[in-house]
């Protein structure tokens, strides 16, 4: 009986959904709903993988079927998280313009785009890469979509649980080459999981007002400032010699290990500054853009460190 009562209610919501927008959804409204910012920052780390696997020397027809399939993937995720997000879209200042929330999107086309996105995305990678490749990409989907969406209502510790999926991309694009989890795979897993809590917490930070009136138990939200700024540290402090493990078992070279170090440790400055700091929210957001900088640069450095090393 619960059961149909929340159906009739999802029904009833979905159609005021539709309701409220005369407007007719575009192509933009659907391309946003796949979140490309999101995607294109997913593929760079795809793309690193790929090509610490391929010793700089990738095959390109393989490459750019990896790509694809890992695309259509990501965007997936990001649909179906909008179509799962749709009634908390409309509680939140930053979101509540989206496709679904705003009603230009049915939340069924979403569904259906979604399902379509994913199916097409694991279909590239078995047959064009190997079905190794597939089953990352759907681990990644699982996580983002089954554990951490639902995850955001519940608990704070949803952002380590989302850390999984962003860590998946990278190790896409290794086994596309290998077809084997080595420990570089493992390394770049770790690395990227690493990454993602100091990253998002620092959004937490900038987008906590929104987060409240969502009533979304994020750190910042349930725990303060102060526990926020003292895990991203720890995290930032762990990323370091992950990062510096990549050079014992990746094939890169001093250039990566300079890079890492130094970059890390900027990082780690930067944060440890958040104890001292009089304005939580400019240090949030130049920690956010520094998270940002420093996948770059993570990215770039194994990319032009493998490329020098098998000159």
């Amino acid at each position: 009986m619960d059961q149909q009562v929340t159906l009739q209610e999802s029904l009833e919501t979905d159609s005021a959904m539709q309701a409220q927008s005369t407007q007719p959804a575009t192509w933009s409204d659907y391309l946003h709903l796949t979140k490309p910012g999101i995607t294109i920052s997913n593929l760079m780390t795809t793309f690193t993988g790929f090509w610490l696997a391929s010793s700089g020397s990738p095959d390109w027809a393989l490459a750019l079927w990896t790509m694809l399939g890992t695309a259509l993937v990501i965007a997936s995720g990001a649909a179906l998280n909008n179509y799962y997000d749709r009634e908390l879209d409309q509680k939140m200042k930053r979101t509540k313009n989206r496709g679904i929330a705003a009603g230009r999107i049915h939340p069924r086309n979403a569904l259906l785009f979604g399902i379509t996105l994913l199916l097409a995305g694991l279909v590239v990678l078995a047959v064009f890469a190997n079905p190794l490749a597939a089953v990352w990409g759907l681990i990644g989907h699982i996580f983002y979509v089954l554990i951490y969406t639902p995850m955001k209502r519940v608990t704070s510790l949803n952002t380590v649980i989302g850390g999984i999926s962003g860590a998946a991309p990278p190790v896409i694009g290794w086994v596309a080459v290998t077809n084997n989890m080595d420990m570089s795979a493992w390394l770049l897993f770790l690395i990227l999981f690493l990454w993602q809590p100091p990253h998002f917490l620092a959004l937490a930070m900038l987008k906590v007002e929104d987060y409240r009136a969502g009533n979304l138990p994020m750190l910042p939200v349930v725990k303060g400032f102060a526990e926020t700024k003292r895990q991203m540290f720890l995290w930032g402090a762990v990323l370091l010699p992950a990062s510096l493990l990549l050079f014992f078992h990746g094939n890169v070279g001093y250039i990566y290990l300079a890079v890492a170090a130094v970059t890390g440790l900027i990082y780690l400055v930067l944060l440890y500054q958040g104890f001292h700091t009089d304005d939580d929210i400019a240090w949030a957001k130049k920690m956010f853009g520094y998270s940002i900088l420093y996948l770059t640069i993570f990215c770039a450095a194994v990319v032009v460190s493998t490329l020098v090393e098998n000159i």
